[in-house]
């Protein structure tokens, strides 16, 4: 179990929910440790990555996560009565594009990258509602683009801050200088707006580059084949969705309670 160091005013039920969160972004889900399972192939693998192929699949990650917001947040509906997120069909077809992907390898990775970066996007927003959340929103929609920056437990990311609320204090800075002035997230791409967003994009995608990175020395590895490709898939969006409870669910109760006693109430959550 876990308790609190410190007095709190969160009821009972909140406090369990917190709890629950906490636990989803910093203990490793079984999918995340499957993957991990082949961890050593992929460290040595990821390390030998030419310059040149690191730095394409920086611009890949990033181009991907550009692409998704514009398409997703054109085509998701924002009046949809509140329900619950439907992960497991998008399971299904980000699975299915991983077998796809594991099939043809490497020259299918993109391809692969684009369809499983949208859909992963597009349930994270479907959870993000679920939650309460006007997709509309322009803290909402930065809110959806954080996720793929949350939770890193890659021996590769040793450098970044993976800590929930320290990578959120880390992105804070870049999403101010964002939303002076501007509206919506979608409609400011669209039209073409540059520098605060592409920061935005620049400093989510450089942490989700380095998963990337995994996934696609994972997918080139032959043994793997299209069943590897699935599961690499299902290990990332699964990652990803747990991210997307726990990050929506501790954004609720922020509007409940205020951020301050909810991040003191997170820090001070013992797990065992």
């Amino acid at each position: 179990m876990s308790k609190l160091t410190s007095s709190t005013k969160l009821a009972e039920s909140d406090l369990k929910i917190l709890t629950h969160a906490k636990q989803q972004m910093e203990e490793i889900g079984w999918a995340m440790k499957g993957l991990n399972s082949v961890g050593n192939i992929i460290q040595n693998k990821v390390e030998l990555l030419p310059q040149k192929q690191q730095k394409w699949l920086q611009e890949a990650s990033y181009s991907a996560l550009q692409k998704v917001v514009k398409t997703n947040l054109l085509s998701m509906k924002t009046n949809k009565v509140i329900s619950s997120p439907l992960n497991n069909t998008y399971k299904a077809v980000v699975t299915s594009s991983g077998i796809l992907g594991g099939t043809f390898g490497v020259i299918a990775f993109s391809a692969d990258l684009a369809v499983a970066t949208k859909f992963m996007m597009r349930s994270i927003m479907d959870i993000a509602r679920s939650e309460g959340e006007d997709l509309m929103e322009l803290d909402t929609q930065l809110a959806c683009l954080q996720v793929f920056a949350l939770g890193g437990k890659s021996k590769h990311d040793d450098h970044l801050e993976t800590g929930y609320y320290a990578t959120r204090i880390t992105l804070s800075t870049t999403v101010k200088g964002a939303t002076n002035g501007a509206g919506k997230l979608v409609g400011s791409m669209l039209k073409g707006s540059s520098n605060p967003f592409l920061q935005i994009l620049g400093a989510i995608a450089s942490r989700f580059s380095i998963q990337v990175s995994e996934k696609f020395v994972a997918q080139a590895i032959p043994i793997l084949g299209a069943a590897g490709g699935g599961a690499i898939n299902l290990a990332f969006i699964h990652h990803f969705q747990r991210m997307a409870h726990a990050h929506f669910a501790i954004r609720k109760l922020e509007r409940k309670y205020g951020e301050e006693l909810i991040k003191q109430s997170y820090e001070g959550i013992i797990l065992s």
